[in-house]
């Protein structure tokens, strides 16, 4: 059995992963995939993790946790999907950068179900537009306080995500862009839910309908209605043309709203996020989404 651990992180996918999984329970049934809302496993997750104090859990414990999760004994593929196993928000950055925590979170959770093949997903984001959406959810939006000390510079995913794959130890991740999510968001449906490319797929135009709204998503409609047979490359480039021409007026843009953040501050963090991302695209023991 395969236990997916869709981690986020804060200010990415919110639920929207989660409720078009749902919406796609019939089909992901079929092909043995179990959707675990958070309600389900998230108090069981803190007090097995707090009676574990870092070990493994038995094979009793492990049995018990998946009798009290799954409604089908014919269950192959189980996805839970909240930003909550990184924490709160104001954990997003610490002492030595973004989300050094991370794989610490993989390994506790890999160790409540140790015969299951775990598998870890994870969108990644610009941390100045990351930051400033994570922000107002600190207590009283507090700046220095979330980054402890922290800074800017320092902000590199390619760290994270190494640190990720060591804690991994072999099993499954899969990363990809927030940014690009619009271009490739059936893609990361599939993957996660383990749908084939055969079967419909519900939602997968959930992210463009919010960029282009009604006329947009219709405009859409109409250029992908005059395609036989569209690859995923191809779909892709019709997303982007359409994008490029129908976006509303400020859906593509973010305003950088951090103390002590200069445009230099920004142009260099955003650089930085670049090359991280083309390190970490290619980097063993990852499957990159790339759009």
């Amino acid at each position: 059995m395969q236990m997916v651990f869709h981690m986020g992180v804060h200010a990415t996918d919110g639920d929207r992963l989660l409720k078009t999984l749902l919406n796609n329970r019939s089909a992901l049934q079929k092909v043995g995939t179990e959707i675990i809302t958070p309600n389900r496993h998230r108090g069981m997750f803190d007090e097995a993790l707090k009676s574990l104090n870092g070990g493994t859990a038995t094979p009793e414990m492990e049995q018990i946790m998946l009798d009290a999760m799954l409604d089908s004994d014919e269950t192959s593929r189980v996805v839970m999907s909240t930003p909550t196993f990184m924490g709160a928000p104001g954990r997003a950055v610490g002492q030595d950068g973004i989300y050094p925590q991370m794989g610490s979170r993989a390994a506790a959770l890999a160790r409540l179900f140790p015969s299951l093949d775990a598998e870890f997903h994870v969108a990644l984001r610009n941390p100045a537009t990351l930051l400033t959406d994570i922000l107002p959810q600190v207590a009283n939006g507090n700046y220095t306080a979330l980054m402890q000390g922290c800074h800017p510079h320092q902000l590199r995913w390619r760290i994270t995500i190494q640190n990720l794959v060591r804690a991994a130890q072999g099993r499954r991740i899969v990363v990809w862009c927030h940014e690009d999510v619009p271009l490739i968001w059936p893609e990361v449906l599939r993957l996660v839910g383990g749908l084939p490319n055969n079967v419909p797929l519900s939602g997968g135009l959930l992210y463009m309908h919010e960029i282009l709204g009604d006329i947009g998503i219709a405009r859409l409609r109409d250029a992908m209605g005059g395609q036989d047979q569209v690859s995923v490359a191809q779909r892709r480039q019709i997303y982007s043309e359409v994008l490029e021409s129908n976006a509303m007026p400020g859906t593509l843009d973010q305003v950088i709203e951090l103390p002590g953040w200069t445009q230099e501050i920004v142009n260099q963090v955003t650089e930085n996020y670049r090359a991280d991302v083309a390190e970490i695209a290619v980097l063993p023991g990852v499957e990159f989404i790339l759009p």
